[in-house]
């Protein structure tokens, strides 16, 4: 077990070494230990808590093109100005 245990929380990302993979907390069912997450390349996961806590992970800020999962986003979606 790790030492550091960070706490899921949902809309924070976190970086996992071991598979040098970055996701996001989509949902956390405490009752249910159960961690729905979402990994940049748009693949989602369920994690239990018990999976969660070893697992060796670091906060990160979001990614700075964080629509690298979402399919279909006009440029209006966004708030952009077209340019």
């Amino acid at each position: 077990m790790i030492d550091d245990i960070i706490d899921p929380r949902i809309d924070q990302w976190y970086w996992e070494p071991k598979s040098d993979r970055s996701f996001t907390v989509l949902d956390y069912d405490e009752d249910e230990g159960i961690i729905e997450i979402q990994y940049f390349d748009g693949e989602l996961d369920e994690l239990d808590i018990d999976e969660w806590r070893e697992m060796a992970l670091e906060e990160v800020e979001q990614p700075e093109d964080w629509t690298g999962p979402i399919d279909k986003l006009e440029a209006d979606d966004l708030g952009y100005d077209e340019v």
